[in-house]
């Protein structure tokens, strides 16, 4: 299993698979993958969001509410969150040759950037089945990504652990 700053080349079959750390994501990976043709890559990818800079230099007349030492651990925090979601979710799939990158930024935009960047065949993504006004209101990742993705997109619901 690759390290979270190993970004992998476009060389082969690449799917892309994305978790939030949950358990509901990474039941929705195992589910999505099973549906997909075996021997591609497989880079299991987290996104970090970016951190807003005015959060320790203020804006305006009001100052920061972090220190540059609290940022700094913030998002050290972040990055090992990250990466034990990735590593998670590798290691509910059962196998031994899955890549894992840990990717920062909004996080729609990266994984279709990312999916362009190693020549993704596809991206597959779970989503928490938010409907009618609370996806429109909150917005919802797996809609950007089938939206904006350069390649398929599997997009799978909830999943239970005995439909295997």
């Amino acid at each position: 299993m690759a390290g979270g700053s190993d970004t992998p080349s476009p060389m082969a079959d690449v799917f892309v698979l994305c978790t939030d750390g949950s358990e509901l994501a990474n039941r929705a990976l195992v589910a999505g993958l099973a549906l997909l043709k075996s021997g591609p890559r497989v880079v299991v990818v987290t996104v970090v969001e970016a951190f807003d800079p005015t959060l320790v230099t203020g804006a305006g007349l009001a100052g920061g509410t972090m220190s540059p030492e609290q940022l700094d651990e913030y998002d050290r925090r972040a990055q090992a969150g990250g990466e034990a979601a990735v590593h998670e979710a590798a290691a509910v799939l059962g196998r031994d040759d899955v890549e894992t990158q840990v990717l920062r930024g909004d996080p729609g935009r990266r994984v279709c950037d990312f999916a362009a960047e190693v020549g993704a065949v596809a991206v597959i993504i779970g989503t928490r089945g938010r409907g009618g006004l609370k996806r429109a209101f909150l917005g919802s990742v797996s809609d950007y990504v089938v939206r904006n993705a350069p390649c398929p997109v599997v997009v799978t619901g909830d999943v239970d652990d005995d439909t295997g």
